[in-house]
């Protein structure tokens, strides 16, 4: 537990006043695999495994860097870094690791096989990840899928569920949805409002054939304007009409696709929050998902030369909360049974404990530590 919790520590973002900074991918700049090669197989085989080495060494690395990493090892050791790790660590730890080892697409690809091998289908992780992906991304997650299971990941996905889930999830991983259009079509937007309206509120019964096409269909841009023009149908909001029309896996679906198109960030902070709040922090798949997020934010965040400074003050701005909600989640939890006063900040290993920022969270003020640390 401790553990894990100190891994997450490692996953801090520059929250600092003054000039916005962008949180975003970094390499390590003197990296050097060989030599991360050699703390990681003396961790291994320190008496007892020394946890905090792996940990300070693989959380501070990009994927490709950890790649690096495992090659160094297994030239140095003469055996797979994966199995190395998997038998000198257990439990949440041994996931959360192992599953840095893995590109997103591949994590992706193994948990959907996961959620969905042998008897019953784990349908809470197979919503997350097919609702919250890009067209750019299920086009890698099947690829991958195909490379390591001899499967097609549309004919798993439809033989594993089935009624109004299956068309929905189907209509997703099939990536047929349109790309964002510098076009606006206002006379779209209000059409789709006005269908998404009469065949849900405005009727009895709900025509979730209608909903589905629309969903899984229209860019994420659009969506986001047809939402807002839905209110002048409609006397609840989308999200609330979805509550009022669907129960169940097809509710939890079309409410995690309308929460990803509104805002993705705020969505996975809001999973991480709901996932620290187990006891055991056994919901490893909602912390490894959050922080696949990373090419997401390096697009987000390191916005083109060419874009204006509004634009990208803009952006930061929009992820600014959701990384709160995060981050006070983790200051909350890390001061559990330690004695620690989240108002006075909670010790981060590696970053300054000077200059520290004020966040209003959502239910109270907590310090953090103004220093930036990489997403993986």
């Amino acid at each position: 537990m401790a553990m894990v919790q100190e891994f997450l520590g490692q996953l801090t973002l520059q929250l600092g006043g003054g000039e916005p900074t962008y949180p975003t991918v970094v390499p390590e700049p003197n990296f050097d695999p060989d030599k991360d090669a050699a703390r990681i197989e003396t961790a291994i085989k320190t008496k007892g495994v020394n946890e905090q080495t792996i940990i300070d060494v693989l959380t501070k690395r990009t994927y490709n860097q950890r790649r690096e990493i495992a090659f160094a090892f297994e030239r140095r050791a003469k055996k797979d870094m994966i199995s190395a790790l998997k038998g000198a660590l257990s439990g949440s730890l041994e996931t959360v690791i192992l599953g840095l080892m893995k590109s997103t697409a591949q994590y992706d690809a193994s948990e959907i096989k996961a959620s969905i091998k042998g008897l019953g289908t784990d349908e809470e992780s197979l919503i997350e990840i097919v609702c919250s992906r890009s067209n750019a991304e299920f086009m890698e997650i099947k690829k991958v899928y195909k490379e390591l299971f001899k499967k097609d990941l549309e004919k798993d996905v439809s033989g594993d569920t089935s009624g109004d889930l299956a068309k929905l999830l189907l209509a997703l991983v099939e990536a047929r949805r349109a790309e964002p259009s510098s076009v606006v079509d206002y006379q779209k937007i209000d059409e789709d409002a006005r269908a998404l309206y009469e065949a849900g509120v405005k009727r009895k019964g709900t025509d979730v054939k209608c909903w589905i096409s629309i969903m899984s269909e229209r860019s994420v841009p659009h969506l986001q304007k047809v939402f807002e023009r839905y209110k002048s149908y409609s006397p609840y909001d989308m999200q609330e009409s979805i509550r009022k029309e669907v129960k169940g896996d097809l509710e939890k679906s079309f409410l995690t696709l309308v929460q990803c198109f509104e805002n993705k960030q705020l969505y996975f902070a809001n999973r991480l929050q709901d996932a620290m709040k187990v006891k055991d922090v056994s919901s490893t798949n909602t912390f490894y998902s959050f922080m696949g997020l990373e090419e997401n934010m390096k697009r987000i965040c390191n916005v083109s030369a060419d874009a204006s400074d509004v634009l990208q003050w803009n952006c930061i701005r929009r992820l600014r909360f959701s990384f709160n909600v995060a981050w006070l989640c983790l200051l909350e939890q890390r001061s559990e049974g330690k004695g620690a006063d989240p108002d006075h900040g909670v010790p981060v290993r590696g970053g300054p404990q000077e200059d520290q920022t004020r966040v209003q969270g959502p239910s109270r003020e907590v310090s953090v530590p103004d220093h930036c640390c990489t997403f993986l």
